[in-house]
């Protein structure tokens, strides 16, 4: 609900809503994700300090009118592909916007120059429908952007278990691949074909070789050491562990 929406509600002047709502928000009641908006808690969530990002995401991007999805661990996670429960929610967005914590979700946002074309899933939440990306984004975004990922390893694990859970469609991520920096295509493709039950991704293999000659490296912050993957035009200079 907007403040006007509140204010109507308790027929008092918009300038009076923030103080008439203190003592609820207080007791966790009600939360406020952004200036102007404000959203009641269902009695199951106000131990906690407040519900999962999940049942207010899609209200506040509205507001805030900004195209987004959940992505990377957080995805992960609601694909079934995650060891660990994330911290945070990471949310990719259309335009910059501040992190913020919101009772006791924290959410992290990430800009997506491409995210209009971008495939997402869409689930349901008690308060509605959200947006999150499709496991062959989330994999790629896990690929592209490692530190969000926990370091490498982490990121080897997650993007393993997506493809034993979700089985990651070759032609999908083939498609999108040109989307993301070659390097995110060549250490998906790696990983997957070392760590997963899937097999060989021969078409995606053709499409990072399409994309650059020059090879990316395995691990983004170390030098280009180690032995070179033709195959994937990888350097492969980490060793990486996955836990099982």
């Amino acid at each position: 609900m907007t403040t006007l929406e509140v204010a109507e509600l308790l027929g008092a002047p918009p300038s009076q809503v923030p103080q008439r709502l203190a003592a609820a928000k207080a007791r966790g009641e009600w939360i406020a994700p952004a200036r102007g908006l404000w959203a009641p808690v269902a009695p199951e969530f106000r131990a906690w300090g407040g519900p999962p990002a999940t049942e207010f995401i899609t209200a506040l991007a509205d507001h805030l009118n900004v195209d987004y999805y959940v992505g990377w661990l957080a995805a992960a996670e609601l694909h079934g592909a995650s060891h660990h429960a994330p911290q945070v929610s990471q949310i990719a967005v259309s335009r910059l916007i501040r992190d913020r914590r919101v009772g006791r979700a924290r959410l992290s946002f990430h800009v997506r120059s491409n995210l209009a074309r971008l495939p997402v899933m869409v689930r349901m939440a008690r308060a509605g429908r959200y947006r999150v990306s499709s496991p062959e984004v989330t994999a790629l975004d896990i690929a592209a952007d490692i530190d969000l990922a926990g370091g490498l390893d982490n990121a080897a694990t997650v993007i393993a278990d997506l493809a034993d859970e979700t089985g990651l469609d070759e032609t999908k991520l083939s498609e999108i691949a040109p989307l993301f920096p070659a390097a995110a295509s060549r250490r998906v493709g790696w990983i997957v074909e070392n760590y997963a039950d899937v097999g060989r991704l021969d078409a995606l293999a053709l499409v990072t070789q399409e994309m650059s000659a020059a090879p990316a490296r395995l691990h983004p912050s170390l030098g280009f050491t180690g032995s070179l993957d033709r195959r994937w035009g990888l350097r492969i200079n980490k060793l990486v562990e996955v836990e099982q």
